[in-house]
């Protein structure tokens, strides 16, 4: 769970550059917000600080008025990644109203301006670093924005789990429909997928990895 951020870190937070999220401020403000979670800082020169989509986050509830953080009280990777925690299916069940779709909404737009300042060539169409080191989060992110529901105790939807291959997820769906339609929006974000069969089960399953051009 993501800690709020300070008085003086949500200065700067809202006064980040409203089209970049560029950040100014003293190496120990910008390295206190990265190590929160709230910031990164772009590997190429001049290495400036940009804020990640928690971070976008928290400036657009201040222009909310509600002074805090939509998904504070949400599960969330590591501080130091920052992004925001799509649910992957299972029993993390929470709420799937507006405010919901806002925040979801919020993140995916945050991660493909992450993709655009971290990709060599700024592109959006395809997945950044982030993503390839956070396989199952960012799957799952990938496919809850683009309105697919995660499965919970009560309703049957996708289900997003690791695998043995360092490089791609499993992605399980009720039906036949609903897997294609994943392996259509996992293509679309950026992925490459194929359906493959479970030798035990013989349940039908995505096998899913980000594709690097």
């Amino acid at each position: 769970m993501l800690r709020p951020p300070t008085a003086a870190q949500r200065r700067i937070i809202d006064a980040a550059d409203p089209g970049t999220g560029r950040l100014k401020g003293t190496r120990a403000q910008l390295a206190g917000l990265v190590k929160r979670g709230f910031a990164f800082r772009h590997p190429r020169p001049p290495h400036d600080h940009f804020l990640t989509p928690a971070g976008q986050r928290i400036r657009e509830s201040a222009r909310e008025g509600d002074g805090t953080a939509p998904d504070a009280t949400e599960p969330a990777p590591p501080a130091d990644d920052g992004v925001f925690a799509a649910r992957v299916g299972g029993a993390e069940a929470g709420p799937a109203g507006p405010e919901r779709l806002r925040e979801v909404r919020g993140a995916w737009q945050g991660l493909l301006e992450l993709r655009r300042m971290t990709n060599p060539d700024g592109a959006t169409d395809r997945p950044c670093g982030w993503e390839r080191t956070h396989l199952v989060r960012a799957a799952a992110l990938a496919l809850e924005a683009a309105g697919h529901r995660p499965a919970d105790p009560d309703t049957d939807g996708y289900r997003v789990r690791a695998t043995p291959q360092p490089d791609a997820v499993a992605v399980y769906a009720p039906d036949a429909g609903a897997l294609r339609a994943a392996a259509d929006t996992l293509e679309r974000a950026g992925w490459q997928a194929g359906e493959y069969t479970e030798p035990r089960t013989r349940a039908r399953y995505l096998l899913a990895s980000p594709r690097r051009v």
